[in-house]
This record gives C-alpha cells, sequence and structure tokens, in this order.
C-alpha cells in the first residue's frame, strides 16, 4: 500500500489476536460471553432503575447512564473484534478505523465525566446531606449529563477531525485488536505535532480535571466519615459511596495501565492485554458491582425479574 493522503480508498490492519486455529473458538467464545454478560447486565441495570420510582434519585440516574456509555464503549470494539475472528479478515477501511477511533474515545471521555459526577453526588450526599436535595436537583443533573455529552462528542470530533490531514506510510498494521486515535496517528507520514498536543491536552482536561475532581470528593467523604461517632453510621456512609469507589479505581486503574504499556513496551500482546482491561473487563464487571454491593438495587432487580418472570 503505498503513501497517500486522507481522501484516498485505503484499509488498516487489526492486530491479529492469536494465530494458533486451535485457540480461535476459545477466544472469540471468551469476548462473545463477555459482550453479552455486559449487554445484559447494564441493561438490567438501566431497566431496573427506570422501572422503580425509588430509585428515580440522582445517585441512580447517573448508574443508568455509566450503563448506557458500558454499553456503547463495548459495542464499538467487541463486535467488529468477533467479526474478524470469524471471517479471518483484520483489514478496516479508512473511514470505519476513524469512526471506530471516534466513538471509542467519545464514550470514554463520557464515561470519565460520569464517574466524576457520581462521585460529586456521593460528596452532596455524604458531606451537605440536609441540603443534598437542593444541591442535586433535577436540572443540575440534567445539565451535568448534557454537558457531558457535549464536550464529549465536541472533543471526539475534533480530534478525528485533525486526522483527516494527515497521510499515511505504507506501515498500516495496528498493534490493537480495535482503531484507537493515538496507535492510528503513530501509523502518519506527515505532521502530527498538533495532532499530539491535542491529545494531551485532552488527556489533560478530560482525565485530570475528573480525577482532580474524584479525589477532592473522597477526601472531604472521607473526612466526614471518620468524624461520625457510630461504627454504623461509618459503615453505611461508606457503604454508600463503596461501589462507585471501586468502579472509579477498575476504570482508572485500567487506564494507567493502557498509558503505561503503551510507553514501555513494544509488546503488541501485553498492550492488546491493558487495552482489553480498559475497554472491556470493566464495563462487564460495574453491573455486578453495583447490583450486588447495593441493597437498593438487589431489591429493585428482584422485583423486575419477578415481573418479567410473571409475564412469561
Amino acid at each position: 500500500m503505498e503513501a497517500g493522503n486522507q481522501t484516498g480508498i485505503f484499509y488498516f490492519f487489526l492486530l491479529e489476536l492469536t494465530h494458533d486455529a486451535t485457540m480461535e473458538p476459545l477466544i472469540f467464545g471468551f469476548f462473545l460471553f463477555t459482550y453479552l454478560v455486559t449487554i445484559l447486565g447494564n441493561l438490567l441495570i438501566i431497566l431496573t432503575v427506570s422501572s422503580d420510582p425509588h430509585l428515580q434519585t440522582p445517585m441512580y440516574l447517573f448508574l443508568s447512564k455509566l450503563s448506557f456509555t458500558d454499553i456503547c464503549l463495548s459495542t464499538a470494539t467487541v463486535p467488529n473484534m468477533l467479526k474478524n475472528i470469524q471471517t479471518h479478515d483484520q483489514s478496516i477501511s479508512y473511514t470505519g478505523c476513524l469512526t471506530q477511533a471516534c466513538f471509542v474515545l467519545n464514550f470514554a471521555v463520557l464515561e470519565s465525566c460520569v464517574l466524576a459526577a457520581m462521585a460529586y453526588d456521593r460528596y452532596a450526599a455524604i458531606c451537605h446531606p440536609l441540603n443534598y436535595a437542593v444541591i442535586m436537583n433535577p436540572n443540575f443533573c440534567g445539565l451535568l449529563i448534557l454537558v457531558s455529552l457535549i464536550i464529549s462528542i465536541v472533543n471526539s470530533l475534533l480530534q478525528c477531525l485533525m486526522v483527516l490531514r494527515l497521510s499515511f506510510c505504507t506501515n498500516i498494521q495496528l498493534p490493537l485488536f480495535f482503531c484507537e486515535l493515538a496507535q492510528v496517528i503513530k501509523l502518519a507520514c506527515s505532521d502530527v505535532l498538533i495532532n499530539y498536543f491535542l491529545i494531551y491536552l485532552a488527556t489533560f482536561i478530560f482525565g485530570g480535571i475528573p480525577i482532580s475532581g474524584i479525589i477532592f470528593s473522597y477526601t472531604r467523604i472521607v473526612s466526614s466519615i471518620l468524624r461520625i461517632s457510630s461504627m454504623r453510621g461509618r459503615y453505611k456512609a461508606f457503604s454508600n459511596c463503596g461501589s462507585h469507589f471501586v468502579v472509579v479505581s477498575l476504570f482508572y486503574g485500567a487506564g494507567v495501565g493502557v498509558y503505561i504499556s503503551s510507553e514501555i513496551t513494544v509488546s503488541p500482546q501485553i498492550t492488546t492485554v491493558s487495552y482489553m482491561m480498559y475497554t472491556v473487563l470493566p464495563q462487564m464487571l460495574n453491573p455486578f458491582i453495583y447490583s450486588l454491593r447495593n441493597r437498593d438495587m438487589k431489591k429493585s432487580l428482584g422485583k423486575l425479574i419477578t415481573k418479567v418472570s410473571c409475564f412469561l
């Protein structure tokens, strides 16, 4: 493939997960299982929250948006990978690659923003319980979701549109099972200084600021909890934010793993595993973390399953 400009019709080639034919059914089955569990688990969360009037609170509103984002992020990567395994064709068109990279970036940023909004919600509930209803009013919650959605879309579109100015060389092999913007830019022959500047700026804004907000929220939360005299009160306060803390640790921990592996290793296998931990496993585990650790969710989920069983 000769180097060409952005208007040429050409393909990128994604990483083949295994060259062992006997391992392909196992890998296909594993990713199909994780994808189905992700879809079903997060759909159950969304249906449970929307069907129970007792769950129409800011915390569960944000949880349903997180579940929707998890579904979209998994759908942006896994189905195409399953198709490639089944067809033994690792190629993806230039347009398809940029579209996938845009969706992945969009929903990753959106998830980061939603997690930050959830941390602020827990901060308001624990540190300002008397003013919680005033602080987290429906209009403010809706505004947080709307702003998160707008900035994630604007950021992903800007980043991907800037790739259109690049030309690519003969090396069009991506070291991942999906198209990721930073990896695509590495294959460009033209000047990518502006692209990397935008990536680092977006990482600082949409990674650093939410993480800083989450750290600030939990610092204040822990400080408030330690001032509670009774152990029962402390346990109840910790349980109210325990699930969110686990999800945040899983998401950002996997993100740090992706950054470290991409910077210090040249092994495609290690990079693939780190990206898998970031784009597949957190989205599958989030419904279990919230449903198993939250008494209200378990109760409402049981009611939903009972209603569905009666209809069947």
